[in-house]
Formats: C-alpha cells, sequence, structure tokens
C-alpha cells in the first residue's frame, strides 16, 4: 500500500500554471491503451463477478476496462437483504436503464424530479415536466416477485426552492401553512402513483434553527402522509467534526416511529479543499453508530430503517482542483493506468494517480472491493442502503447488491 498523503502533497505542490482542466476535453478522452474491443465483455454473462475473481483489493485496471459493461444474467438475485433504494437523476439518464435492468435488486426507486415552490399565498409543484410515467409502469412490472406479488416503490425527492428566508420562516411557524404544502405534496402522489416521497431539507435547515421547530415540520408531514396510505424518507446528515451533529441519537428516537425510512448522506467526505477519499469506512460506520450506538433503545428496528448512503461517483484531483466525475470520465483515465490500482487499507477505497496531456490526476472511484465493503458493513450494523446515483456507476456494481 502506497501512502495516500504522499500523493496528495505531491499534487499540491504542483505548479499551479500547468495546463491541466478540471473537465476533461474531448481530445484528453482519447487513449492509446484501450482495449481491443473483441476483449470487452457486455451485457448478461453467465459469470458473475464473484465467480470471476473480479472483487479485488488491488483490481487491474484492464481488468475493470474489459468487464465493466457485464452482469450476471440473472438480476433478480438478491444478495443484500436490507432495504435498498436507488436515486435516479434526469441529467444521468443512463439511471434510467440501471433501474429496469435491475429493478428486482430495488425495494425503492427514488427519482430526483420533484420541487415545492411558492405560488401566490400557496404552493406548486414544479418538476413534473421529468415524471415518465411510461418508465414508472416498466421498472413496477420488472421488479415484481411472483412469489409475493411485492414490487418496487416509487418515492421522487423533492426539495423546497427558491424559498426565500421569509417563505420559510412562514411554513416553519404556521401549522395551516404546512397543511397547503402537505396537501400539494399529496395530490402529487394520488395524481402520479407515487407510494411516498423524500425530503430533502434537515441538512438545509438544521443548526440554523431550533429542533423541535423541525420536528413539527416533519413530523406533521409524515402524519399527514399517513392519513393517505403514503410514507415518507427524510434524507440525514452523517456526523462530522466540521459541522457536528446535526443529526443524532435524539432525533432519531423523536422521530423513527413515524418516518418510513432515513437516507444518510454518508459520502462527500472529503473534497477540492480537502482531498481524499470519497466514503471512509470509519466514518460511514461511526456514522451509523452515532444515530443508533450499540445497546440503544428499540437498536435492531432503528438501524434498519437507516439506509446507510453509497456513492457511484468519484473524485478527480487536480492541481487547479478538479472536481466530481462519473463513469465515463472515470474510465477515460483509468486507461492510462498500466497495473493495479492502488489501495488503503484505512479508508478501505481505492485510487490511482495518472499523468496525461491535461496534467496530473489523483483519481477516487468505487470498485467492486470498496462496495463489497460497504455493503458487508451494511449487513454487520442491520442497515439498509441508499445509492447515489444510479445513472453515475459500472454495470458490473449491481452483481453485488
Amino acid at each position: 500500500m502506497r501512502s495516500l498523503n504522499a500523493h496528495l502533497l505531491l499534487l499540491a505542490v504542483l505548479p499551479q500554471l500547468m495546463n491541466v482542466h478540471g473537465t476533461l476535453s474531448p481530445d484528453s478522452q482519447k487513449s492509446k491503451s484501450k482495449p481491443k474491443e473483441a476483449n470487452v465483455l457486455r451485457g448478461p454473462q453467465d459469470n458473475d463477478v464473484f465467480d470471476l475473481g473480479l472483487v479485488s483489493p488491488e483490481p487491474l485496471a484492464k481488468d475493470i476496462l474489459a468487464n465493466h459493461r457485464a452482469y450476471f444474467k440473472e438480476t433478480g438475485l438478491r444478495r443484500f437483504n436490507g432495504t435498498t433504494l436507488g436515486y435516479v437523476t434526469p441529467w444521468n439518464s443512463h439511471g434510467y436503464d440501471v433501474a429496469k435492468m435491475f429493478a428486482k435488486k430495488f425495494d425503492i426507486i427514488s427519482p430526483v424530479w420533484l420541487q415545492v415552490v411558492k405560488q401566490g399565498n400557496g404552493y406548486a409543484m414544479a418538476g413534473t415536466h421529468d415524471i415518465d410515467a411510461g418508465w414508472l409502469t416498466d421498472v413496477r412490472r420488472k421488479g415484481k416477485l411472483a412469489h409475493n406479488q411485492r414490487t418496487v416503490k416509487v418515492f421522487p425527492r423533492f426539495i423546497f426552492d427558491h424559498f426565500t428566508d421569509r417563505d420559510i420562516k412562514l411554513l416553519l411557524s404556521d401549522a395551516q401553512e404546512r397543511t397547503k404544502v402537505n396537501d400539494v405534496l399529496i395530490k402529487c402522489c394520488k395524481d402520479n402513483g407515487f407510494d411516498g416521497l423524500v425530503l430533502e431539507v434537515w441538512s438545509q435547515l438544521a443548526g440554523r434553527i431550533d429542533d423541535n421547530i423541525l420536528y413539527a415540520l416533519v413530523l406533521q408531514m409524515a402524519k399527514e402522509f399517513q392519513k393517505q396510505q403514503l410514507r415518507l424518507i427524510l434524507v440525514v446528515p452523517p456526523f462530522r467534526k466540521d459541522t457536528g451533529n446535526l443529526f443524532g441519537e435524539k432525533h432519531m428516537e423523536k422521530l423513527y416511529k413515524h418516518i418510513f425510512a432515513f437516507s444518510l448522506m454518508t459520502y462527500d467526505f472529503s473534497s477540492v479543499q480537502r482531498p481524499g477519499a470519497n466514503a471512509p469506512l470509519y466514518f460511514v460506520r461511526k456514522a451509523v453508530e452515532t444515530i443508533a450506538p450499540q445497546g440503544c433503545s428499540d437498536m435492531e428496528a432503528k438501524r434498519a430503517k437507516i439506509l446507510l448512503g453509497l456513492n457511484m461517483y468519484g473524485n478527480d484531483y487536480t492541481p487547479d482542483g478538479g472536481g466530481p466525475i462519473t463513469f465515463s470520465q472515470y474510465l477515460d483515465l483509468l486507461k492510462h493506468v498500466k497495473k493495479h490500482l492502488t489501495y488503503d487499507e484505512r479508508d478501505v477505497e481505492n485510487f490511482f494517480e495518472v499523468k496525461n496531456e491535461d496534467g496530473r490526476h489523483i483519481v477516487f472511484y468505487p470498485t467492486l472491493y470498496s462496495i463489497n465493503e460497504r455493503i458487508k458493513l451494511a449487513q454487520e450494523l442491520g442497515t439498509g442502503i441508499s445509492i447515489w446515483e444510479l445513472g453515475q456507476g459500472l454495470n458490473y456494481f449491481y452483481d453485488l447488491f
């Protein structure tokens, strides 16, 4: 194992005037080391990634390039028995295909479609133009299990968009305003056949307002949903030293009997300002144990409602910063790697360093091994999983779930 800190220090002191771009140009995506097309597997296969010996702590770049488009033909086989949610975004359309191909592996699909906006003295739902009824029908049909008639549930994510401080204050202080919002949400669910919604608001407001005010917003919504046989999933932040405990044990105790699940954002540990691993395993474990510690009351029920977040994107760090990358940018950079990826034992993640015509890159992106270790952690802790997001990963990743 090579020292990650040494790599990042080297990157930090490189001349800032190098011809490096955070976004890869079309020319930079060309590579002399591209494998022959005849050696690249695609589509359904007779063997899964375990049979092929691909789940390795130090995978060879050529093995990733040759196998990432393939997947085990039994797409209905599930290895993970906890609740599994997959997010789908309109800006990564491959996720729509992934949700259909592997529908039986998911319990919940969450399309990132909706925004609640202020409209005069009331509220309206924006983003409904993204709703794809035909795709929803396909996902539910492909996600159906014949033996128990269970099928994948659809919980679109929504946010409060373009709300002024005055709008937020009114919503938080007036139960009638909250009922107006909830009526809009419920109508949208009923009109489109949704099973519930995913609410992303806690990270934006926690630490800025009193907990009791946030409880009122979330609990009123959850209870009004329940009356209509709808369910609410709440997105929550992980414990971080720099932000403190914005969602912890006391919040879980207050909410868990009313909230269907908690989508825990255990990723984005590092950034351009602080380069490194996307989601160190110790950080992921601590995030869960902070919310539902070992031995706490009703621990199993609480942890079963936590959907441990898995990122399917990576980061490309360059002398001028860099930023997040998805599978296509990752594969373009990976073509410059001659041997195996480096494994960081502390973070339980892989990375590699390359220098191409754009300059120097240190790249972190999930591998079969790093994802499998996080799935094993979820099994150990008794949590579910939430994947951000399906359009950013490699097809063969889904053999693991």
